[in-house]
């Protein structure tokens, strides 16, 4: 059923449903998949926004079926995970990029998907997060060393030690631990420790919310898509992907 205004947004762990309907009236949906963006298409959206998708062992959404949407006049917003990667990829295509994350991949300040990555319970729990986004770490970090809680020097010895921590098992007690463990010193650890609770910035929410403001002002204002700037090609895939729902059967990407 489409909304009145014809708003979609693929949300999961970044942000709670009801936290986001008070900043947009939506149809909110799970995170985004390979031929969600397909199906979608068929409801004749104005607008879709992406927050949250599956990777990994879920086939992510593909750049084609974003493209295909813009191409159908379709405004197509992204930020935060998901939505920031595929939005600082397709920018140049029309694609409308939201937020700090959005802007440090475009710029090519951050280049790794796992930036964005965490595990997250399941859906009937409202896909609450169980890991930490590397991109909340380094601007948590960043505060605290601008706020002179933690020197510099070792807000980045911190940093480089969520990096190289997989993506799964990411979490401020772990850095803690492994930080004690190499030595860093424990006065410096037991006042970010202590900052933690009022100073932890989430950036991926702040991006998300960021996004649904935007989307309420370009609904507002009579939101008009942005001009398709690409020929899209049509493939025999693609078509046989369009007539099978959004699934490619060779289990090849499209691109």
């Amino acid at each position: 059923m489409q909304t009145p205004d014809g708003l979609y947004v693929f949300l999961g762990p970044t942000l709670p449903r009801a936290d986001a309907a008070r900043y947009l009236d939506a149809t909110y949906l799970p995170p985004v998949a390979q031929g969600d963006v397909i199906r979608l298409c068929e409801r004749k959206p104005r607008a879709i926004g992406i927050v949250d998708g599956y990777f990994g062992n879920i086939p992510s959404v593909w750049h084609k079926e974003i493209l295909h949407a813009i191409h159908q006049g379709v405004a197509v917003f992204g930020a935060s995970s998901m939505g920031a990667l595929r939005a600082a990829e397709l920018h140049p295509f029309g694609m409308i990029g939201v937020g700090a994350v959005f802007e440090a991949f475009r710029d090519g300040r951050l280049e790794d998907d796992d930036e964005v990555a965490v595990i997250h319970g399941p859906a009937e729990l409202g896909y609450p997060s169980l890991s930490e986004a590397m991109v909340n770490i380094r601007r948590t970090l960043a505060d605290a060393a601008q706020e002179g809680v933690v020197p510099a020097a070792t807000a980045r010895r911190l940093e480089a030690i969520a990096k190289a921590l997989p993506y799964r098992e990411r979490g401020f007690g772990r850095v803690f631990r492994l930080a004690a463990a190499e030595g860093l010193p424990e006065e410096e650890l037991a006042d970010l420790r202590n900052w933690l609770p009022t100073g932890r910035c989430d950036q991926k929410r702040e991006d998300a919310l960021d996004l649904l403001q935007t989307m309420r002002r370009w609904a507002a204002g009579g939101g008009r898509a942005p001009e398709a700037r690409f020929h899209f090609e049509h493939t025999a895939l693609w078509d046989r992907a369009l007539r099978d729902g959004g699934r490619c059967q060779t289990g090849n990407p499209l691109d």
